[in-house]
C-alpha cells in the first residue's frame, strides 16, 4: 500500500491525473535540489512531494475544463 494513501488526497485534487502531474513536477524540483517543505522520514522525491501536497505546502492550479 502506498504511503500516504491515495484516499487522503480526495479533497486536494479533482482528478488523479492532476495529482499525478503535480506530484511529478514537485518530485523533479526536489531531485534538482529544491528544499523539502515538510519533515519526513522518506528520502524518495515522489513520497516527499505527496506529503507536501497532503500537508498543503504545495498547491497547484487545476484546469477549469478539458483540453480544447
Amino acid at each position: 500500500m502506498p504511503y500516504p494513501p491515495l484516499d487522503a488526497f480526495a479533497d486536494k485534487a479533482e482528478s488523479r491525473y492532476a495529482l499525478v502531474v503535480a506530484t511529478a513536477k514537485r518530485a523533479r524540483q526536489l531531485m534538482n535540489g529544491a528544499k523539502k517543505l515538510v519533515e519526513t522520514k522518506s528520502d524518495k522525491p515522489v513520497t516527499i512531494a505527496m506529503e507536501e501536497i497532503l500537508a498543503g505546502k504545495v498547491t497547484f492550479e487545476q484546469p477549469k475544463s478539458g483540453m480544447k
